[in-house]
């Protein structure tokens, strides 16, 4: 292939990329720990937190906040693999399957 169809192929690659982190910014991800919801886009970026009232004097708020963004920001990590999975393939990167 010459330098011309490899320029096209990192187009239509990049395109690729683009539409699926602009699907991913749309994509609402939910994380619960202790009736404490956490939500966050495909970006990592949050949405919205909802604190139950009963919840919002407990000691352990801010331990259960904690551990309710990084439960949402791993699942927003596996979907967002998985989605550029075949991106990464056509452009040579294979890396193995997260656990």
């Amino acid at each position: 292939m010459g330098v011309f169809g490899q320029m096209k192929d990192m187009y239509k690659i990049q395109k690729q990329a683009k539409e699926i982190k602009k699907e991913l910014s749309h994509l609402h991800i939910e994380a619960e720990i202790e009736d404490i919801v956490v939500t966050i886009n495909g970006e990592q970026e949050v949405v919205e937190v909802k604190i139950p009232d009963e919840k919002r004097n407990d000691p352990k708020l801010a331990k259960y906040l904690l551990e309710a963004f990084n439960k949402a920001i791993k699942k927003a990590q596996a979907i967002a693999a998985d989605r550029m999975k075949d991106v990464m393939d056509q452009m040579g990167l294979n890396f193995p399957a997260a656990k």
